[in-house]
C-alpha cells in the first residue's frame, strides 16, 4: 500500500504546489524564512491546501525544533513545559498550533510573553480567519497568511507525481473526477486515488465514485465552479428570485458544500442586503448557523431552505453596508476627529438623555459628517420616521 499523502508531503519551499504566492523564490513569507527572521505567523485556508506542511518547511529552513499541537486538545501545561525548557536555550523552538480560532483567551495570554520576548516562534493554523478570533495583542505581534485552495493544474500535478510512484492509470473522465470533487483539498484526492490504487491499476470514474460517490465541494477549477455557484446564490435572493436561490443551494448541497459555509454568507446577507427593512432576518440566520452546526446534513438543508425563503421575501436594504463602508473611507482618508469632551470618560457637560425623556441634542461629532441614509422600505422606514421625529430633524 502506497501512502500518497505521506511520500508526497513536500519537503521544501520548492515542492509547495499551488502557493506561489508564499513559496516562490521571491515571495514575502520565504525570503523572512530564509534569511531567519520570520516572526509569528497565522495561516488560514481551506483543509488539505498544504497549511501544516508549510509550518514543518518552515521548522525546517529555519532549522528549529517543532511542536505540533491542535488548539482544541492543547494545555496550557504542555506550553509551560516547553518555554521552560528552552528558557535559556541558544536555539528557539517553533510551535505550531492548528485550529488556532479555538484557542481560549486564557490560552493566548499565556502566548503573549513569550511572543513578546520572541523566545519561541508561534505558528498557528485554521480554516477560518483566525484574527477574528484573536486578541488584538495576539495580532499586534504576527502576520497574517492566507493559503489558497489549490487550482485544477496544481491537483493533477499531484497526481501525475503519484502515477509516478505506482503504475497507475486514470482515463480522462476519472481525472476530472479525481481532482474536480476533491474541491482543491490536496489531502483529500491523493487518498481517494491511494484507495482507488490498491483496488485496480486502471482507475476508472466508476471506481472513484463508489469510494466518493459525492464531490466534497464543486471544485475549484479554473472555471470556478464554486464561487459561481456561491454567487449566483447570493444574487438570487438579493434579487429575492426564490426558486433561483434554492435551485443554487441545492447544487451547493449535493456538491458537498458544508452548511457551516452556506449558513455563514446568510448571516452576512442578512446584514448587508436585507438589514433594519428586516431586522428579525440577522436573528433568524444566526439561529440558522447555530442548529446547522450541531445538527448537519440532511436534516440541515431544511434549515438552510427556510433561511433562503425568508430572506428571498424579506424586503431589502443595504443601508447599513453603505454606512459603515463610508466611514471607513472617511478615516482612510484622514478623517480623524477629537471627542468632544462631554461624551469621554469624564463626563464633563455631558447630557444624560434618558434625563430629557429620551433625547437632548448636543455634540457627538467634532465635525458635521453624515454616513447614515436610512431607507424608506420595510422596519426601516419606521425606524427612519421615529428617528426624524424624536430628533426633530430629518439628516436623510
Amino acid at each position: 500500500m502506497v501512502d500518497f499523502t505521506h511520500i508526497l508531503r513536500p519537503k521544501n519551499f520548492d515542492e509547495v504546489v499551488g502557493q506561489d504566492h508564499l513559496c516562490a523564490q521571491d515571495a514575502p513569507l520565504r525570503v523572512l524564512c530564509e534569511k531567519g527572521v520570520l516572526g509569528h505567523s497565522f495561516f488560514y485556508g481551506p483543509a488539505g491546501c498544504g497549511k501544516t506542511s508549510l509550518a514543518r518547511i518552515i521548522a525546517s529552513e529555519m532549522d528549529l525544533p517543532f511542536y505540533e499541537f491542535n488548539a482544541t486538545s492543547l494545555k496550557i501545561e504542555q506550553l509551560r513545559r516547553i518555554f521552560e525548557q528552552y528558557k535559556n536555550a541558544l536555539q528557539k523552538p517553533l510551535i505550531f498550533i492548528d485550529e488556532v480560532h479555538r484557542l481560549a483567551k486564557n490560552q493566548q495570554e499565556v502566548l503573549l510573553p513569550v511572543m513578546e520576548n520572541n523566545s519561541v516562534l508561534i505558528i498557528g493554523a485554521s480554516t477560518e480567519n483566525p484574527f477574528y478570533s484573536l486578541t488584538s495583542a495576539i495580532r499586534s505581534r504576527s502576520m497574517l497568511f492566507e493559503i489558497k485552495s489549490i487550482s485544477y493544474e496544481a491537483l493533477k500535478e499531484l497526481v501525475y507525481k503519484a502515477k509516478a510512484l505506482k503504475n497507475i492509470e486514470c482515463d480522462t473522465e476519472a481525472l476530472d473526477y479525481l481532482i474536480l470533487s476533491s474541491g482543491g483539498d490536496a489531502r483529500a484526492m491523493l487518498k481517494l486515488l491511494e484507495f482507488a490504487a490498491n483496488i485496480t491499476e486502471n482507475i476508472t470514474l466508476d471506481i472513484l465514485k463508489s469510494l466518493r460517490p459525492n464531490a466534497l465541494s464543486t471544485g475549484s477549477s479554473e472555471a470556478g465552479v464554486h464561487y459561481d455557484l456561491i454567487s449566483a446564490m447570493i444574487k438570487s435572493i438579493r434579487g429575492s428570485d426564490m426558486d433561483a436561490a434554492i435551485y443554487y443551494l441545492a447544487r451547493l448541497i449535493e456538491g458537498g458544500e458544508s452548511a457551516d459555509f452556506i449558513a455563514r454568507r446568510l448571516v452576512i446577507l442578512a446584514s448587508e442586503d436585507v438589514g433594519n427593512a428586516n431586522p428579525q432576518a440577522l436573528t433568524l440566520c444566526s439561529s440558522a448557523l447555530s442548529s446547522v452546526s450541531h445538527i448537519g446534513f440532511p436534516e440541515a438543508r431544511i434549515i438552510l431552505a427556510q433561511a433562503v425563503i425568508y430572506l428571498c421575501a424579506s424586503p431589502k436594504s443595504n443601508s447599513a453596508y453603505l454606512a459603515i463602508n463610508s466611514a471607513q473611507k472617511a478615516l482612510n482618508d484622514g478623517v480623524m476627529l477629537d471627542i468632544p469632551k462631554s461624551i469621554t470618560q469624564n463626563n464633563e457637560g455631558y447630557l444624560y438623555p434618558h434625563d430629557f425623556n429620551g433625547y437632548v441634542k448636543q455634540q457627538y461629532l467634532s465635525q458635521n459628517l453624515t454616513f447614515v441614509t436610512l431607507k424608506e422600505i420595510g422596519y426601516e422606514s419606521k425606524m427612519k420616521q421615529w428617528h426624524k421625529n424624536i430628533t426633530n430633524c430629518d439628516k436623510n
